[in-house]
């Protein structure tokens, strides 16, 4: 329970700061101590009398308060709270938050806060698809930010979609599993291979695929927010990513990464093979560019190594591989041989027959084959969700 917890509520300026009275109350009710902040902007939405009649503490908005201009120290309030929930965050409030600019004392508690931090984000269904909004969310979730996902429904402007703010019922609920939970991978290490490989022909011309890399840099984050130390071989994906907190090893061909997993998975709990490995590399690359002629040109290809096959032979009794299949025909048959093949313990299938999944987006959809035959299938979903999947299947089988 929250029996004794110090939680801070931080309120910003959205219609659904009505809602924070009931969770400022159930909060109370389970016994935590409560200190309310708000933005300016919040106070048309809910009054400080609300809050701090409910909260049994003063609200605090501004640097300052009372005839004498007293200072309120945001710096006591971070170092005070044992969880700094922002609810509702508006798409205003998370650009300020990812990016550090300090223009009220909410903005500048959270700067200041070494305890967990956590948001609920509220807003308009196109506010929280923008790019933006996206980019900003996925920049605190690469530090450590918590984030309780909004939820779809009726929106104030009358439209109908994701956006609404997880209710007060969700928020208390997310907050006594966070308290409750042991990191279900602290202590653990993990390597996780991501992103295409590159096979040379020439200096300019490589043999390669369209993995974007996406799906597995989401596992490795998603693992490493839930306690573990990560290791992610990264080929040579087409846009940059935010790795903060990954011990990362680029490399481009597929016996780079090889080399470099070989080198890791000895010390691994969990080897998580997302990359999408060329299976054939030139015989031979030139040394310079080949030219153009009317006649073709012949490349003679041969197989790189399997990483994964070999990496399955070396698994010792305590450690787990993840390895992943994308099909296209008899997708269930040709994910469970490889499954028995290459010894894992867990295959993650995609198909391309299905609309949304595979390379490039930012959606995909799974299934889950685990040894005894034991499938799981998911719908499609963002790759972020995909990630929580699998992780969480991942902790099943250690």
């Amino acid at each position: 329970m929250l029996n004794g917890k110090k939680i801070l509520v931080g309120v910003t300026g959205s219609i659904a700061a009505y809602k924070i009275a009931e969770l400022v109350r159930l909060f109370v009710k389970s016994d935590a101590e409560v200190r309310v902040i708000m933005t300016p902007s919040a106070s048309d939405f809910i009054s400080a009398l609300t809050l701090s009649t409910l909260s049994k503490n003063p609200v605090l908005s501004t640097f300052t308060s009372g005839e004498d201009g007293e200072w309120n120290n945001h710096v006591e309030l971070g170092l005070w709270a044992d969880i700094f929930i922002v609810a509702p965050a508006t798409a205003n409030s998370i650009a300020k938050m990812a990016r550090g600019i300090s223009d009220n004392l909410l903005i500048a508690t959270y700067l200041s806060a070494r305890c967990p931090v956590c948001i609920a984000p509220a807003m308009d269904l196109d506010m929280y698809q923008h790019p933006s909004t996206k980019e900003n969310l996925q920049h605190l979730d690469a530090h450590q930010v918590r984030i309780i996902d909004a939820e779809y429904g009726e929106l104030a402007s009358g439209l109908t979609g994701k956006g609404r703010m997880a209710e007060p019922e969700a928020i208390h609920q997310f907050t006594e599993n966070f308290f409750n939970k042991e990191l279900p991978l602290k202590g653990k290490t993990v390597l996780v291979t991501a992103g295409p490989t590159q096979e040379k022909i020439d200096p300019v011309r490589f043999i390669g695929n369209h993995s974007s890399g996406k799906m597995g840099i989401a596992i490795a984050r998603k693992l490493r927010k839930e306690g573990a130390k990560v290791h992610l071989v990264l080929g040579p994906v087409s846009q940059s990513f935010d790795l903060t907190g990954l011990n990362v090893s680029h490399v481009v061909s597929a016996d780079e990464m090889y080399t470099a997993a070989l080198a890791l998975f000895d010390s691994a709990d969990v080897a998580v093979l997302a990359a999408a490995v060329a299976d054939f590399k030139p015989e031979s690359a030139s040394g310079s560019k080949i030219k153009k002629s009317s006649g073709g040109m012949d490349i003679k290809l041969t197989q790189t190594t399997d990483i994964a096959k070999e990496l399955g032979t070396l698994k010792k009794e305590n450690q787990r591989i993840v390895g992943f299949a994308l099909e296209t025909d008899n997708e269930v048959e040709n994910a469970t041989k490889k499954l028995e093949s290459k010894n894992f313990d867990m295959v993650v299938l995609n198909s391309l027959n299905d609309a949304g999944a595979g390379f490039g987006h930012d959606s995909n959809k799974i299934t889950i084959i685990k040894k005894g035959n034991k499938l799981i299938e998911f719908e499609l979903k963002s790759k972020e969700e995909v990630a929580s999947d699998i992780v969480n299947s991942i902790v099943e089988i250690i």
